[in-house]
């Protein structure tokens, strides 16, 4: 191999790790945004936070009074897709929206609701 040839591929490895690491940065802040939007419309007490311990997926849980109550959505921590939760540990089937894609992101930053119902299948 050519120190050319070898060059040219680390190029490219780092290329592609700076473009999966910004996606990842701005599913995290898509995530937040989420958060915040859901918090908007809940009632007074309710409050939704990101959770990013997991390995695969952020958790969105929902709050009242300022305890954890129930797990409100998944997002995937790579590709930003949105999952409506099966239990706590998992998401059910079936991507909902991808946070990647400006018309799906935009939809749902205004249309979620704080009860969920965004997240049924359409």
């Amino acid at each position: 191999m050519t120190s050319a040839f070898m060059t040219k591929d680390f190029s490219a490895f780092c290329a592609q790790r700076d473009a999966q690491n910004t996606i990842q940065l701005n599913v995290v802040k898509y995530g937040l945004m989420l958060c915040d939007a859901l918090t908007q419309d809940a009632p007074d007490g309710y409050g939704f936070y990101l959770d990013s311990s997991g390995r695969k997926y952020h958790k969105i849980f929902m709050t009242i009074d300022g305890e954890r109550k129930s797990i409100h959505n998944f997002i995937d921590k790579m590709t930003g897709e949105v999952y409506k939760p099966a239990s706590l540990k998992a998401p059910a089937k079936g991507v909902r929206y991808d946070l990647r894609l400006i018309e799906q992101r935009e939809w749902l930053l205004e249309n979620a609701d704080w009860a969920g119902s965004y997240l049924y299948a359409k």
